[in-house]
């Protein structure tokens, strides 16, 4: 074979090879770099009273958008502190008002992305099999009569918010000074009402969506709406926020999202979208 058939056989085999890897893009799609994955996945840092409804939600969102939603939960307290020190969240869902103040204040979140999502209302429960019944909460409730000689489970009323709301309700009821010796501070609601699903302690104070969850405690009485603040769930993309934090905020807004929090006992503050 002379030099020239050679020489004319390798450049068609050459360029047959060019035109296979050129197609190779059209038949698998196109290559994903590591930032374009990144902006498939939101991370949310939401408070430990709204893993059930929220885990729901995401799932929704996912199946809607493909977009992985990867949820962290823990006081709103903790969570705003992992923030404040660069822990990498996309959207922060406090709950209450003050921990997403904190955060606007040190420009941690992106106010304008800011609205309030869900209201909840506080229970006192027991374990599902004591013997306690119902009371009736209001001025004058002797809590640490009805503790006896257990203890009431809350959040830390320094920090977490359903202890501080906790506190301030039984404060307002002349119930605290009381009762303050025989609370259990837990690091976060679910921590306070595992403690009663487990007869840790004889008592708890958390909020209606966490009793709903729970099958090992019952709802005794519930605090008058006016002993405390409005229980309030608000929700804010963060400052390095990354990703469709804007889609994601738009879906907690829509009308499944919506079905999704009321069926789990929230209030939903929002109206509800398309």
């Amino acid at each position: 074979m002379s030099f020239h058939h050679i020489h004319k056989r390798s450049f068609l085999l050459r360029s047959a090879v060019v035109a296979a890897l050129a197609m190779l893009p059209a038949a698998f799609g196109p290559a994903v770099g590591p930032a374009a994955a990144q902006d498939k996945s939101l991370t949310i840092f939401a408070a430990a009273s709204m893993k059930n409804a929220l885990d729901e939600a995401n799932a929704a969102f996912t199946k809607a958008t493909g977009t992985k939603v990867v949820a962290s939960y823990a006081a709103s307290s903790a969570l705003m502190k992992q923030i404040e020190s660069g822990a990498p969240a996309d959207i922060f869902v406090s709950a209450d008002l003050q921990w997403m103040d904190y955060g606007q204040e040190r420009n941690l979140i992106d106010p304008k992305s800011r609205f309030n999502l869900l209201g909840n209302s506080l229970v006192l429960i027991a374990p599902k099999d004591s013997q306690q019944g119902e009371v009736k909460i209001g001025p004058g409730f002797d809590l640490a009569k009805l503790a006896g000689d257990g203890r009431v489970a809350t959040g830390d009323v320094r920090a977490v918010p359903v202890g501080v709301y906790a506190k301030t309700a039984l404060e307002k009821l002349g119930a605290w000074a009381a009762v303050e010796p025989k609370m259990a501070m837990a690091d976060n609601v679910r921590a306070a009402l595992t403690l009663v699903a487990r007869g840790e302690a004889a008592l708890g104070i958390v909020y209606s969506t966490d009793a709903k969850v729970e099958p090992n405690v019952k709802v005794i009485g519930t605090f008058p709406a006016d002993s405390h603040p409005a229980i309030t769930y608000p929700v804010a993309a963060t400052r390095d926020a990354k990703g469709d934090t804007a889609g994601y905020l738009k879906f907690l807004r829509s009308a499944p999202a919506a079905a999704i929090f009321q069926a789990q006992g929230f209030t939903y503050l929002v109206p509800a979208g398309p």
